[in-house]
């Protein structure tokens, strides 16, 4: 009981420092990422035997049961220290190991995310895919949370969301929005979506797109109507473009090129950068938007040439991931040293003594 008490405990502090994530286990100090950054506490580690007590007393009887038969879990708590968050509970070594993402208590507005005006026009769209990329902790999900709101607040559409968890509860003010989580209210992400196509929805979110029968029946989902918006962990929009088709064997790429190329709207890569103020991160964000030729791009295998396309569609709102970062380094946002670490072509994030490109 005691070392429940002390997750409790850790799990307020985490959420009163400000952090994002919290790692317990591992025969180590508690630890928070705090703007990125680890940070371990002066204090004892937590045993396995409490952080399994930890994980008997919040999951339901079957997810324990699925725990203790040796799968890995995913979780989301509303109440309670620390709430809401995001939990992941696997095994390293025959120990327990638990990674908290703590979550924003309220939805967020698209507004307070700082992303470029044009973002909030995808929303706008009948139909096609909206694809929000980026590593780990990036941001994704927080955006894409941030579009249903915007279509939520401003749109009358039937919304589904298909995610592992879910992380971001959407209370219907103009549209209708359901809430289906894998594991407790669907099997798999495929499946799901195949059978979501006959509940009259408007807008379908995939947390993410992770094999080939989700990319299959997301692209199928847009071809048909519908807007889907997702996410995949690729570090730009070539490589997300890329990803899609390697889902599938040489001989379905053409077909798939063909669908992409036809429904893509827009895809957006994320990073956070630390603030030098100290005060959270800034979002820095490329976007790759489907205009004609990139289409043409996409159809004819031409992924080789989707960043110069970014870099010279600025008139359309296109920008490229680095000329994002330098706007934050010239407006005095960030440091050029943590901008050039988020960078995939860090010499082109320039100098505070430059014209932002």
């Amino acid at each position: 009981m005691l070392e429940l008490v002390r997750i409790d405990d850790l799990l307020a502090l985490a959420r009163a420092r400000g952090a994002s994530d919290l790692h317990l286990g591992n025969a180590g100090p508690p630890t928070l990422r705090i703007h990125g950054a680890l940070t371990a506490l002066e204090l004892p580690p937590v045993s396995t035997r409490g952080l399994d007590g930890y994980l008997e007393r919040i999951l339901t009887p079957p997810r324990f049961a699925r725990w203790q038969a040796g799968r890995s879990i995913d979780a989301t708590h509303r109440e309670g220290p620390g709430a809401p968050y995001r939990l992941h509970a696997y095994r390293a070594l025959s120990s327990t190991q638990l990674a908290f993402r703590l979550l924003h208590p309220v939805v967020p507005v698209l507004a307070e995310l700082e992303l470029p005006d044009i973002v909030r026009t995808f929303t706008a769209r009948p139909n096609g895919l909206i694809l929000m990329t980026g590593p780990t902790g990036s941001g994704k999900t927080t955006a894409l949370a941030a579009l249903i709101d915007e279509l939520n607040r401003n749109c009358g559409r039937v919304v589904v969301t298909i995610e592992d968890p879910v992380e971001f509860v959407h209370v219907p003010l103009r549209s209708i929005v359901a809430h289906c989580e894998i594991g407790r209210d669907v099997a798999r992400y495929g499946a799901a979506l195949r059978g979501f196509m006959r509940a009259d929805p408007d807008v379908i979110l995939i947390g993410e797109m992770r094999d080939r029968k989700t990319i299959s029946a997301a692209l199928t989902a847009a071809e048909t109507g519908h807007l889907v918006l997702s996410s995949l962990h690729t570090n730009d929009a070539a490589q997300t473009v890329d990803r899609i088709l390697d889902a599938f064997p040489a001989a379905a790429q053409s077909q798939v090129r063909s669908q992409l190329a036809a429904t893509l709207i827009a895809i957006t890569s994320l990073r956070l950068i630390p603030r030098l103020s100290g005060d959270g991160r800034a979002a820095a964000a490329e976007i790759l938007i489907a205009t004609d030729a990139v289409r043409a791009m996409i159809r004819d295998g031409k992924t080789h040439q989707l960043r110069n396309a970014i870099a010279t569609g600025r008139a359309t709102g296109m920008r490229t991931l680095e000329s994002a970062l330098t706007e934050l380094v010239v407006r005095g946002v960030v440091s050029l040293e943590a901008a050039r670490e988020q960078a995939n072509r860090p010499t082109d994030v320039r100098d505070v003594t430059c014209t932002a490109v």
